[in-house]
Order: C-alpha cells, then structure tokens, then sequence
C-alpha cells in the first residue's frame, strides 16, 4: 500500500485522467467514424448530382470519378437489359444502398434522369470503412497526446501544492533539538492552519515541561548542596581527631564521595544555567582567547599539585558570540578533563587560534587516551567510559558538547598516536563574530604577558 500523499494522488488522478481519456477516445472514435461515413456519402450524393443534371458525362457507361476514394458512376440505360452485374442495380429504388458489385460490397446512390435513363455511384464498403478508420484514429490524436501532458501537469501541481508542506518539513529538521519556537503559519495553506496549530500546540507543551524540569533540576542541586557543604565541613574536622586507622580509610572514602557529589551538583547546576541562556544570535560578543587564559589561570594551582605543565602553544585574538560564563563553562570542562586523566609529571598544551571562519580551542593531553569502542559515546550524559577514574559524573563533555551545538560549532575528541607524543585532542571550532573588525590574516602568533603563556618548543 502506497503511504506517500503525493503517491496516492499521482495515482488516483492519473486513473482517473486516463479512464476519462479512454472513455472520450471510445465516444471521438465512434462520433469521427459516422462523421466519415456521412461525408462520404455526401460526396456520392454531390456526385449523383452532377450527373443528374448532365455535368458529368457517362461514357463509358461505367466512368472512374475518383480515383483514391475509388467512387464509380455507372450508367444503367433505360430497361433491364443491362449488364449481369448490374442488375441488381438497375433494380433498386433511388436512393441510398448497400449492394454487391463484383463480388464486392459498396454503398452505391441509384438514381433516375428525366428522360427515364439510371445512373449510379458507387464506392465499396472497404475503402469506406478505411477512410472513417483513418479519420477517427486522427481524431483521436489530440486526446492521446493530451494525456501525458495533463500526467505530467499533475505531477507538477501536486509537487507545487505539497511544496509547503514539504519547506516545513525541511525547517523542522534543520532546526536545533531546543529550538521549540512555533511554526509561522505566514504563506502557509489554510489546509494545513489546524496542522501548524497542533504542533505549535505539542511544541508549547514540551517547552513548558523542559523549563519545569530544568527549574526541578536546578532547584534541586542548589537545595543538596547545602548539606553537602555541610557534611564535607564536618568530615574534614575529623581530620584533627584521632580514629583508628580502619575508621580514616572510611571517612576519606566519604569524602570522596561527597566531593564527587559536589562535582555533580556543580555540573547539574551549570547545566541548568546553560539552557536557560539565548541562542547563539542574540548573545554577546566575547574573546575567546581571553577566556581562555582566565580559566587555565584558574587551574593552574590544581595542574601544579599534580606536577602538570599547563600552557599555552598559541594564543590569537578571536571573537565569538556567547555567554562569557557559558564559554567558561566549556573551556573548564575540557580542562579539567584533561587535567584530571593526565598522570603526573605530565604535559596539556592550550592553544586558540583562528582557521578560516573558525575560532579554534585545541587541548591536547599527555594521558593514556580514550578506547576506541568510548570515542562514539564519549559526549553522552554520564558515561564516564569503559575504564572511569576520579570523581568526574560523565556531565562535562556532554555539557561541552550541547553548549558548541548551540553556539553553531562542533567539538571532537581523538587520540594523538606518534612517537613523541600520545593522549587526547580536544578540538572546538566556533564560528568568529562578523561584527567586529578582525584581521584576516595573522602571521606570527603574539606571545602573550599571561604566566602560562609557553613558546612554542
């Protein structure tokens, strides 16, 4: 069974195109047949008379008057004494008939002069069924050619009545998985008026009950970290009391614990602020470079407790349109990814760059990569790997990720395999901000006054 729209009324209009064709080519065939019939007998009656009046002379008694149409005048005399073969003749009334000349059937017009003598016209019944055959199939040559031309005007009109609906197909999947504005119902057929209506309609819906449940989520992380903060405080004044060594190994478990709990409210709660923001278009212009030395200047402390060398390769001007806290968001996620899956004594090199019409962010790590089989699903909502470590949720990529598909950028991670160097690249690329006036071209990096600002070795 046939589900395409455009499918069932292709086919149900071409039958009915085409059954009414066949049905008009039966009844033209039929009308043009009789027609050619009636012309030719008016043409044995404008020739019987001719020779009713004596503008054609018989003589020979039989005459050949055309020669195509194959149409004979026989004189008949006065008296039956004429020919066997035309006898029979001779002996029908005036008038139209059908008769047998020959051996042959013909439609002959007997008629009678003044002075009593008979003629007759005669054409056989053949070349007469040819010629209406001939003229009611020319007749029909319009309808047969205009069929395809109206197939093919339907095809057209179809595929132009649908073309709206099929632009709004289009709009839909080009459209960001947040973006739940309302369909316009501007230049849109009226047919399809209760159609937009009800997906504007599901579209409100499903944006109220995002906001509740990032309003719950928020909600929610900022009321448990409260007593989080509160449990940590008190387990770190178990620091000062003496316990047994059993009792230390559980209260720094829990501590962990709730360290990697905090972590998660932290990232639940950023989250929920990143979704709140506007879309890319109407957010402000931010140098992206800046904020990316503010950030690592941030993480310096924890790279250094952990004996990694954190720094920049290349820092260039570039200026991207989004939220300062929510660039921020997406710079610290990288970092402190790669930070926490370097070992120590290791190596993260920063670098901001531009690329064509891009902004990059490029971190690379000194860490022992990602496996294969976690590289697809690296950016999903807390997956934290075949092989997790530290006290991560499996929030920030995924963070990262949703933040550069609402800016209009994209991230990608890949392993680094080379004889001096091995870890992970994390590679941002946003688009730059036209409203500023940026060189296009720069040739030399400029080193920057920032302390984790490195030469390039």
């Amino acid at each position: 069974m046939i589900s395409s729209l455009r499918g069932r009324l292709f086919i149900g209009l071409t039958a009915t195109i085409v059954l009414t064709g066949a049905i008009g080519a039966i009844f033209t065939y039929a009308w043009a047949f009789d027609e050619a019939i009636e012309i030719q007998d008016s043409a044995l009656i404008q020739i019987a008379s001719l020779a009713q009046s004596g503008s054609l002379s018989v003589n020979p008694p039989v005459r050949e008057i055309e020669e195509n149409a194959q149409v004979q005048l026989i004189e008949l005399g006065r008296t039956a004494g004429v020919a066997p073969d035309q006898r029979q003749l001779f002996e029908l009334k005036d008038g139209l008939h059908v008769a047998s000349l020959e051996g042959h059937e013909v439609r002959v017009l007997v008629g009678t002069r003044s002075d009593g003598s008979r003629y007759a016209a005669a054409q056989p019944a053949s070349v007469r069924d040819d010629t209406a055959e001939d003229m009611a199939a020319r007749a029909l040559l319009p309808i047969i050619a205009l069929i395809p031309c109206l197939l093919i005007v339907t095809g057209l009109v179809i595929t132009r009545s649908l073309r709206p609906l099929t632009q709004m197909a289009g709009n839909l999947d080009a459209r960001r998985a947040d973006d739940l504005h309302p369909l316009p119902a501007i230049d849109a057929p009226t047919e399809l008026y209760s159609f937009i209506a009800s997906i504007n309609g599901l579209l409100t819906r499903i944006r109220l009950l995002l906001d509740q449940q990032r309003r719950f989520i928020a909600d929610a992380a900022h009321e448990l970290r409260t007593p989080i903060t509160a449990l940590s405080l008190q387990a770190e004044n178990l620091d000062a009391v003496e316990l047994p060594e059993g009792a230390r190994g559980r209260v720094a478990a829990l501590r962990q614990g709730m360290q990697r709990t905090r972590h998660l409210l932290d990232q639940l709660l950023a989250l929920a602020r990143y979704e709140a923001k506007p879309i890319a278009s109407e957010m402000p212009q931010v140098s992206l470079d800046q904020t990316a030395k503010e950030v690592a200047a941030d993480l310096l402390s924890q790279a250094a407790d952990r004996g990694i060398d954190l720094g920049f390769e290349i820092v260039e001007p570039v200026v991207v349109r989004g939220e300062p806290t929510i660039l921020a968001i997406l710079i610290r996620n990288l970092l402190d990814n790669a930070v926490r899956h370097t070992p120590h004594g290791g190596r993260i090199d920063v670098g901001v760059f531009r690329e064509d019409d891009w902004a990059v962010l490029q971190i690379e790590d000194s860490g022992p990569g990602i496996p294969a089989a976690d590289l697809e699903r690296i950016f999903e909502p807390f997956y934290r790997g075949s092989r997790p470590q530290g006290e991560g949720a499996g929030l920030g990529l995924s963070i990262v990720k949703r933040i550069a598909d609402s800016l209009r950028g994209e991230v990608s991670l890949e392993n680094m395999t080379g004889h001096d160097r091995s870890g992970v690249r994390a590679v941002v690329r946003l688009p730059l901000s036209r409203a500023l006036d940026q060189p296009s071209i720069i040739e030399q990096p400029t080193p920057s006054p920032d302390p984790c600002f490195r030469s390039a070795s």
